[in-house]
């Protein structure tokens, strides 16, 4: 298709999809936003960073199978990572553009590596923002020290207690995620307690939710060769960008990735938690326009943003 502006609902896979495109009148590279949860939407992003970055890019905007306003699939073995894969080949059909540059956010930056992985020649750039890797067992425990970190005197002694008493990784995971509460997954999540305000009003504003089933779907379905074996062979030029207070995925996972991806380059923002397009939307965006605009790479070391 010609790309127009606006909001539209596409069928991918038998799946309607709400795909939304913003500043075609740049005439750049399309800019396609993958959310993060797995589950969440864009609702936030499309009145924080994404009005910015559409000033001078074409941006595209889609919500994945199940999430936000896109429909859900009839069955619970229909959110898997191969077949979100599949999702974005058909969409990338829809879009007629030979190449796209991508920008991802944790769980979404894991499938921007996915897609680049599976569709090499067709992805130009790849940009991660606090990207995870859900089949890791670190990111389970950057998650725990997280919330020991930042919870009160009863949490940290239910996860001491938990230590002690030899449950499983993935037990004393499960558990931790079902003890806390809203204000302790805010100071989990951002350093700013304003933001996590504003993000919190705007979750609550959009009346969309992710009510955790396509977590439970992909990871109970996840098989073959695990992501982070893989990362190796990506050779697109990639930005990642770390809040260096991140307790969901953490530094580890974005040191690990830009350790194993060849051609990247990762910036740490040192006032951010997991959302530095929300705690230093400026800056965040200015990274990437330059990343973008082939004004900044420098591959090897951590950059430290301040």
């Amino acid at each position: 298709m010609k790309l127009i502006n606006g909001e539209y609902m596409i069928e991918l896979n038998g799946i309607k999809h709400w795909v939304k495109i913003e500043g075609i009148e740049n005439n750049t590279v399309p800019l396609i936003i993958i959310h993060g949860g797995p589950g969440g939407n864009h609702y936030t992003f499309e009145r924080t960073a994404g009005p910015l970055l559409s000033k001078t890019r074409t941006i595209v905007y889609y919500e994945q199978r199940g999430c936000g306003r896109t429909h859900k699939p009839t069955s619970d073995d229909d959110y898997t990572i191969e077949l979100l894969i599949e999702d974005f080949k058909e969409l990338k059909r829809w879009l007629g553009v030979e190449k796209v540059d991508l920008l991802g956010h944790s769980f979404g930056g894991e499938l921007a590596l996915e897609f680049s992985y599976a569709f090499p020649k067709e992805i130009n750039k790849i940009i991660l923002s606090g990207p995870s890797l859900m089949r890791s067992e670190i990111q389970k425990m950057v998650q725990i020290a997280g919330f020991f970190s930042v919870g009160n005197f009863e949490l940290r002694k239910n996860i001491s207690e938990f230590l002690q008493n030899y449950f499983s990784l993935e037990d004393i995971y499960e558990k931790v995620w079902n003890f806390v509460d809203t204000e302790t997954v805010d100071s989990f999540l951002f350093e700013n307690k304003r933001i996590a305000h504003k993000n919190r009003q705007l979750w609550k504003e959009s009346k969309l939710i992710n009510t955790g089933l396509m977590m439970r779907c992909i990871q109970n379905s996840c098989n073959g060769s695990p992501l982070e074996s893989r990362i190796k062979y990506i050779k697109q030029k990639a930005l990642i960008i770390a809040g260096v207070y991140d307790r969901n995925t953490g530094l580890p996972i974005s040191t690990l990735i830009h350790k194993e991806l060849p051609n990247s380059q990762l910036i740490l923002f040192e006032k951010s938690a997991h959302f530095p397009d929300l705690e230093e939307t400026d800056k965040f965006v200015n990274v990437i326009l330059e990343f973008l605009d082939n004004r900044r790479f420098n591959e090897g070391s951590p950059f430290l943003l301040n």
